[in-house]
C-alpha cells in the first residue's frame, strides 16, 4: 500500500486529491492520469533538451565556424542548470512546486523562440539566452522530480516503479533525441529544430497546468514556518551532511558521472580512432551500452520491488562502470568491448532508480525541492568535470595508461561500499524499501 503523501499543502495552486462526491475508481483514475501527466511532461522535457544540445551548438558552428565557441554555449547551460537546482530550490519552495514547474517551463519555451527570433546576434546574447534555458530548466527538472513522489503515492504506485520506468524512459529520451536533434538539422534546419524544442515546453506546461493536482495534506499537522532564503538553502547541505547513506551513494553518482563522461567524450572515441580507424564503431559501441541499459532498466522495473536496494545499488555500480574501462585498455577487438558494455549496461540500470527511490524515501517531504538541488548539483559537476580529466590524462599519458588508470580508480571507489556491505550485510534490510518489505 502506499503512504500518505506528507507534501505540504499548497492551496493557491489548486491542489487536490479529487472532487468531493467521486466515485473512488474515477478519483483513482484521475490520480493516474495526473501521475502519468507528470512522467510524460518530465520525460519530454528530456527529448527536447537533446534536441537542442544538438541543435544549438550546430547553429553556433555553421554562423562562427569555431569549435571553441560550441563548447562554449554548451558549458552555458550546463553551469546555470547546476547551479539553479541549487539557488533556486528555496524559492520553489515558496512559489509552489506545480506554480514553479508551469512558469519555468514556459520561461524555457520563450528563451528558445528568443534564439530563434534573433538569427544573426552576437554570440555573448545567445550565450545569455543558452544560460537563461539552462538556469529555468535546472529548477524546473528538480520540482518535477519533487512532485513525482506525492503523484505516485496518491496514485498507489511503487516509487521503485516510477523510478526505474523513469530511467528507462529517460534513457530512451536521450538516444531518440540526439539523432532527431540531427535529422530535424537536416530536414528543416537548426533554428526550426529549436522550435520545436521551444513548443516541448509549452506543451510540458500544458500537461501540468491542466492535468496535475498535487494531493493535499492528509493529516492535521500545521504548516512550518516560512524560512529566510540562507537559511533555507543550508538546510540542503546539512540534511545532507547528516544522512551519511545518501552522502556515500551521491558521492558514488558523482565519480559513476565522471568515468562514464570521461569515457564517452574521450576514451571511446579515441579508442575508435586509433584501434579500429572507423567511426561508424561508434555507433555500435554507444548503441550497446544503451541497448543493455534498457534491457536493465526493463529488468529492475519487473524486479526491482522484490530485491535489496541497496545492494542492487552498490554491486550494480561496481560492474557497471570499471569493465568497461578496463575492456578498452586492454582488447583490440569491438565485439568484446560490445559485449562487456552491453552487460555493464545491464548493470548500471539498477543504480539511477535506487538512487531515486532513496531520496524520496529518506528526504523528508519538506526539504526534497533543496536536498535534491543540492544532490543533483553533486552528481552533474562530474560530466564536465570528466571529459577536462579524460583529455588531459590521455594527453599526457596515452590513452591505454589513461583508460587502465581510470578503471583501477573507478574500481578501488566502487568496491569500497560493496566490502562494507559484505562485512556487514545484517544491515541491508535498513537500506530496502519500505514499499517493497
Amino acid at each position: 500500500m502506499s503512504e500518505p503523501s506528507t507534501q505540504p499543502s499548497q492551496p493557491s495552486q489548486g491542489q487536490s486529491s479529487g472532487q468531493p462526491g467521486q466515485p473512488p475508481g474515477q478519483a483513482s483514475g484521475r490520480r493516474r492520469a495526473g501521475l502519468i501527466a507528470l512522467f510524460s511532461a518530465d520525460v519530454l522535457s528530456v527529448l527536447g533538451d537533446r534536441v537542442s544540445m544538438v541543435a544549438i551548438p550546430w547553429l553556433v558552428l555553421t554562423t562562427t565556424g569555431s569549435p571553441a565557441k560550441m563548447g562554449l554555449v554548451a558549458g552555458a547551460e550546463m553551469l546555470p542548470y547546476v547551479v539553479s537546482g541549487v539557488l533556486a530550490a528555496p524559492l520553489a519552495d515558496r512559489f509552489g512546486l506545480r506554480r514553479t514547474s508551469i512558469v519555468t517551463d514556459l520561461g524555457s519555451a520563450l528563451a528558445m523562440a528568443a534564439i530563434v527570433l534573433t538569427p544573426g546576434s552576437s554570440f555573448a546574447l545567445l550565450c545569455l539566452l543558452v544560460a537563461i534555458a539552462g538556469a529555468l530548466r535546472g529548477c524546473g527538472d528538480r520540482v518535477k522530480h519533487v512532485m513525482l513522489k506525492p503523484m505516485a503515492d496518491a496514485a498507489g504506485v511503487k516509487m521503485i516503479r516510477v523510478t526505474s520506468s523513469y530511467e528507462g524512459f529517460t534513457r530512451t529520451a536521450t538516444l531518440v533525441g540526439a539523432p532527431l536533434g540531427g535529422l530535424l538539422i537536416s530536414w528543416i534546419g537548426p533554428n526550426k529544430a529549436i522550435t520545436v524544442d521551444a513548443i516541448s515546453f509549452v506543451v510540458c506546461a500544458a500537461l501540468i497546468g491542466f492535468l496535475v493536482r498535487l494531493p493535499a495534506v492528509v493529516d492535521d499537522t500545521p504548516a512550518p514556518p516560512r524560512e529566510p532564503y540562507f537559511q533555507a538553502l543550508r538546510g540542503g547541505f546539512a540534511y545532507l551532511r547528516k544522512d551519511q547513506l545518501l552522502l556515500g551513494m551521491i558521492v558514488m553518482i558523482f565519480f559513476l558521472n565522471v568515468f562514464n563522461q570521461a569515457g564517452t567524450a574521450v576514451f571511446v572515441p579515441l579508442w575508435v580512432e586509433q584501434v579500429l580507424k572507423s567511426p561508424a564503431a561508434l555507433g555500435l559501441l554507444f548503441g550497446g551500452f544503451a541497448a543493455g541499459a534498457l534491457l536493465g532498466n526493463v529488468i529492475f522495473t519487473l524486479l526491482g520491488p522484490r530485491l535489496p536496494q541497496y545492494s542492487s545499488f552498490v554491486i550494480g555500480a561496481a560492474i557497471g562502470g570499471a569493465p568497461r574501462l578496463f575492456t578498452l585498455g586492454l582488447s583490440h577487438h569491438l565485439w568484446v568491448v560490445i559485449s562487456v558494455s552491453f552487460a555493464c549496461g545491464i548493470a548500471n540500470a539498477a543504480v539511477n532508480p535506487v538512487m531515486g527511490v532513496t531520496l524520496y524515501e529518506r528526504v523528508p517531504a519538506e526539504l526534497q525541492t533543496r536536498v535534491f538541488g543540492v544532490t543533483g548539483a553533486i552528481a552533474f559537476i562530474g560530466i564536465p568535470l570528466g571529459g577536462v580529466l579524460a583529455g588531459w590524462s590521455a594527453a599526457t599519458f596515452g590513452l591505454r595508461p589513461a583508460v587502465i588508470g581510470s578503471g583501477v580508480i573507478l574500481l578501488l571507489v566502487t568496491l569500497v561500499p560493496v566490502y562494507r556491505w559484505w562485512r556487514n550485510p545484517v544491515e541491508l534490510p535498513n537500506y530496502r524499501s519500505k514499499e517493497a518489505a
